[in-house]
Parts: structure tokens; sequence; C-alpha cells
């Protein structure tokens, strides 16, 4: 961390400790000169669209670089990006996209047909080993028909595939600068056609993007298809006072990494503007590897989801601005299932202590839960953010009192995934964002998911079955009924314990115009056009 937040943190704590009001006493003349300045909790562990699931590598990822289609801010409508136009055929196996011919690459070569051909098998290919490699569909062929046109041919219909192809994994990247970095790519260097370039990246400080000079083709969401900031520097500060502090201070221009503490009185602040994004999903959801010993009891995961009092994390943790989830998937979220959500257990912590003891879990000496010499202790992997820390010891608190020891491991984002990848856990936090519930269905609990993103290690035929089913649907009806049927499968199971939907805020100072809130994948600024500096 650089030098300025570390004088600003020591300010914090100063006036902390004071009992005094931070938003009240930081001097807001502190004006922070171009270029613009985006604070952010966490880092990412790489920024190659296709290796990481992480959110905090899309939000970069969006900015350089583009994709076929693009999203609307209604999170649902589709709109032309590098490709102009597309056609899908009747049975809904083969689109063919018409490509723009103005397109460039960062450093200046044009963009054709065989650029698009090369990144989508890169994202599906077995050899790159995508986490994400289902969201492009059952994919039977990639090919180019002449410089500007792709035709992608499925083995079977896929009623997200356009949706899927606004995401991040779907970027277009220059397959030059992929074989010259190899595993470095998105760590050292990247070369694609967004709106801004790779600069330089700092792990766990900052990342440096310049503006692409050629980058005329924005998608039609925005008002200006160009960008109009120089340099946008993406900056890390954990501490939430002191990302606060910063923002009051001006030494920062935008974040959607608010404390949310902070809200109420931010939107109160002289030349700060707060903005929410109302159609954003972004579940938190705590999950069970079911393969292991304790975990796998289908008792100790019913007890533990009726011991966790959601309302109350949200209340306390989220301060009333995010929403308890009483449902495994988001109540607004496409082919959500209202039967599905009467199904979960609500809170009762009496009634969790039962379902334990009719398991043959008896409470041992210290109170914690044993059956066959086994103790109900669970190990928790997950990321230090600014809520998981806060929301893991609520939940262990909820779940000692009914007999389960919950012991907590997080770790830095760069290095989470890795932990996550080892197996090592019995269960795990996460969040992610999602558009339709296929989509959040196929991501986690396919068995072809196993084991990442599905890190519960769930395998199931009818579960396989019912999304596949979902995903391949032609008629709308039949997807409603497959999804709805695998999230009451799911539902009593009790695979995870949802927790609470995230709101997304953007804060922007009074430097900076044309702020907008998105929220695709979690990405709270998207492309970054029409966004200018007024100084």
């Amino acid at each position: 961390m650089r030098e300025d937040f570390r004088s600003m943190k020591t300010f914090v704590t100063a006036a902390t400790a004071a009992g005094l009001s931070l938003l009240g006493l930081v001097p807001a003349v502190a004006q922070t000169k171009a270029p613009l300045t985006i604070l952010r909790v966490i880092d990412a562990d790489r920024y190659d669209p296709v290796r990481s699931t992480a959110t905090s590598a899309s939000e970069v990822v969006f900015m350089l670089a583009d994709t076929l289609v693009s999203l609307d801010f209604d999170m649902k409508t589709v709109k032309p990006l590098l490709a102009k136009s597309w056609t899908e055929s009747q049975d809904g196996k083969t689109y063919t996209f018409d490509l723009r011919q103005d397109v460039k690459f960062c450093d200046g070569r044009p963009m054709t047909a065989e650029d698009v051909v090369y990144s989508l098998k890169r994202w599906i290919d077995p050899a790159t080993r995508s986490p994400v490699a289902n969201r492009a569909g059952k994919v039977k062929d990639i090919r180019a028909t002449d410089d500007h046109t792709v035709v992608y041919e499925l083995q079977e219909p896929f009623s997200d595939l356009l949706y899927q192809l606004t995401q991040s994994f779907g970027s277009i990247v220059d397959k030059a600068a992929v074989e010259t970095l190899g595993q470095n790519f998105g760590v050292q260097g990247f070369n694609a056609t967004g709106p801004y370039c790779w600069v330089s990246w700092t792990p766990r400080q900052d990342l440096v993007l310049k503006k692409n000079p050629h980058y005329t083709w924005g998608p039609p969401i925005y008002r200006n298809p160009k960008p109009e900031i120089d340099q946008i520097v993406w900056k890390v500060v954990p501490e939430a006072n002191t990302l606060m502090a910063a923002m009051q201070a001006r030494q920062a221009d935008i974040t959607y990494y608010p404390p949310l503490f902070s809200i109420d009185t931010m939107q109160r602040v002289p030349g700060l503007k707060v903005q929410q994004q109302k159609n954003y999903i972004y579940d938190v959801f705590f999950a069970f590897r079911v393969n292991k010993p304790v975990s796998s009891d289908p008792a100790i995961r019913r007890a533990a989801g009726m011991a966790v009092n959601r309302d109350a994390i949200a209340k306390a943790v989220y301060f009333g601005h995010g929403t308890p989830l009483h449902s495994l998937l988001s109540p607004t979220v496409l082919d959500y299932d209202a039967k599905a959500a009467a199904m979960m257990p609500p809170l009762d912590p009496a009634g969790a202590a039962k379902v334990l003891d009719e398991a043959g879990w008896a409470p041992g000496p210290d109170g914690i839960r044993v059956k066959d010499g086994q103790k109900a202790s669970v190990l928790v992997y997950g990321i230090r953010d600014d809520q998981n820390p806060r929301i893991a010891e609520a939940m262990q608190g909820d779940l000692r009192k009914v007999g389960i020891d919950m012991r907590i491991q997080l770790w830095d984002a760069t290095v989470a995934w890795g932990k996550l990848a080892t197996q090592e856990f019995d269960a795990f936090m996460l969040s992610y964002p999602y558009g339709t519930a296929t989509e959040a269905l196929s991501l986690y609990f396919k068995s072809t998911q196993a084991p990442t993103p599905n890190r519960m290690n769930w395998k199931d035929e009818t579960t396989d079955r019912l999304i596949d089913a979902a995903a391949t649907a032609v008629d709308p009806a039949k997807r409603t009924q497959a999804t709805a049927e695998v999230q009451r499968l799911l539902t009593a199971a009790n695979v995870w314990i949802p927790l609470v939907t995230r709101q997304l805020w953007v804060v922007s100072g009074d430097r900076v115009e044309g702020v907008r809130p998105h929220g695709l994948y979690g990405a709270g600024l998207y492309k970054g056009l029409d966004l200018s500096l007024k100084r």
C-alpha cells in the first residue's frame, strides 16, 4: 500500500480512537489530479479472462477486452458489441455473427474473425482447463467463413448462450500476446480490443490502464463509444475506514466497494454521489463438501441451515444494505421457484438440536457433538474481505450453540483460489453474480464442474439431467419446469446455506461525470465508457 493511504489509515485510527466522525473531519479540499482512481478492497489472482472466476478479475477485464455482445443496464437485454448483428438457426444450434470491421487491438492490429475463433476456442479447449468452459455451451465448431463472419455451432441448443457471451470469459484476446506470455498472460501483460490497455500490475496494490487510442466501437448502451479518460488506476484498499476516508478526501474518484455502514452517511456528504443498481444479483453462500466425514451427513447440513440467523447477519454485517436470502437462488432471478424456497428450513436452533440428536450426534463434554468418535467440526475456507470475517464469526457463534464447531480460515484474494483448489476444507464461503437460474445451477452443481467450481463435489445424475434439460430447452416453459425441479432437489439436500443477496452501490466524487452503475458479473463500471473528468 502506498504512503498516502498509510497516512490516511493513521488519521482514521486516531479519529476513531477519539470517537470522532471520520466523514466530518477528513478535509474535502485534498483534490487528486488525473488519472481516474477507482478503489476496491481485493485484488485478483490473475487477469486472464478464461483462467479466473474472480469478479475482481472480470471488473478489469471488461475494460481491457471486448466480447461479441454486450448487456444493457437492465441486466437482461443483449446488445451488439464486436458483433454488429447475429442470426440464430431455427433449431437453436447455430449462431452466425457479423463482425464490425473497424476494431483494433491495443497494439493497432485490426481484429478479424480468426481472432474471435482463436479466443473462443481457447476458452473451451480442455488444455486451457478453464473453470468456466461450460458457459460456452456444448460446442460442435466455431469457425470463420470470412474475415468478418463467425459461425458458432452447438451440439445442442443452449438457451443461455447470448447471455454467457456477454461475460468476460468470452473476451477476444490477441493470440501473439497469449503465446508470448504463456501462463503470465494477464499477469505480466495483456493485449485485446477493450477501451483501455494494460500498463502495469502490482499485486495487492494497483493495476494501471491507459486509453486505447483506436477505440471507437463501444456498445450502444453508452452515449459515447470512445473512452474519455487517459489513464485509470485500480487501487486496492482493504481497510473499510481507509477507503471511506480516501473518498471523502478526494484522494480517489470512484468505488463500488463502500463500507456498508457508511452508505447512509455518504448520501448526505456534499460532493459525493451514491447510486444503486437495483437489477443486481450477487449472492453470498456457505457450501458443504458432501464427501467429507462430517459435512457428508445430511443431518449436519440441515441442522446448520436451521441454526444460522440470516436476518441477523444482513442487519449486523450489511447494515440493512443486504437482503437475507431464504432460498437457494435470488427471488428476482429468471426461473426462480417459490415452492423450492418454501422447502428451505427456517431459523430454528431448537429444531436443529433435535435433528442432530435424532441423527446420533450427542453433545460432548465441551459442548461439541460427537458421533462414532467423530467430532462435529468443520474447517471453512473463504476470501478475506470486509464482510466475510464478520459473517464467519456470526455463523461460528450460531453453529456453536447447537454443538457444531466451525473453524475459520480466510485468505487474501490473490491466494484464496489456490487454497480452494486444495480440497482441504470441509466447507467454504463465497459470493457470486448470475443472471439466470440456469446459469447459477450449471456453474455450481453439475458433476462435470467438480472439483472447481463445484467444490461441494455434488455429483448426482438427476441434478445433471435436469440442468441439461433446462440449458437445452427451446420452450421457456420446459426450462422453467426443469430449473424448478432441480432447485427443490438441492434445497432438500441442504447442499449449501444461502446467506445474503448483496446490493451494488457506486460512490463517486464531484471530479468525475458520467457514472452509472452496471453490475455484470459484479463489475460496477463495466466498460467504463461515458466517464469523464472535470479537472
